[in-house]
């Protein structure tokens, strides 16, 4: 890799504030706040507002349409001649 045009990649916590839930991981993402991890090192803080512990495709909140009614709602307008 070239040197002096890649980004600065380190560590970061990404931490979701609705469910409390926070991860370590590596990005290039910088912010002015920071947080002690557990294990006590000091790293960044991002906060996000969705993550797979709020989403709900992943907590199992997820609604279901009613697909069946828009279709028929459709034939019956446009109906099939």
């Amino acid at each position: 890799m070239k040197k002096g045009i890649h980004p600065d990649y380190h560590p970061v916590v990404f931490r979701d504030s609705g469910s409390d839930f926070a991860f370590l991981t590596r990005s290039t993402i910088t912010s002015d706040k920071t947080i002690e991890w557990t294990d006590g090192k000091t790293y960044p803080v991002v906060d996000v507002d969705v993550s797979s512990a709020s989403h709900p495709f992943y907590t199992g909140r997820s609604r279901v349409l009613d697909t069946a009614g828009r279709v028929e709602r459709f034939n019956q307008r446009y109906g099939r001649t």
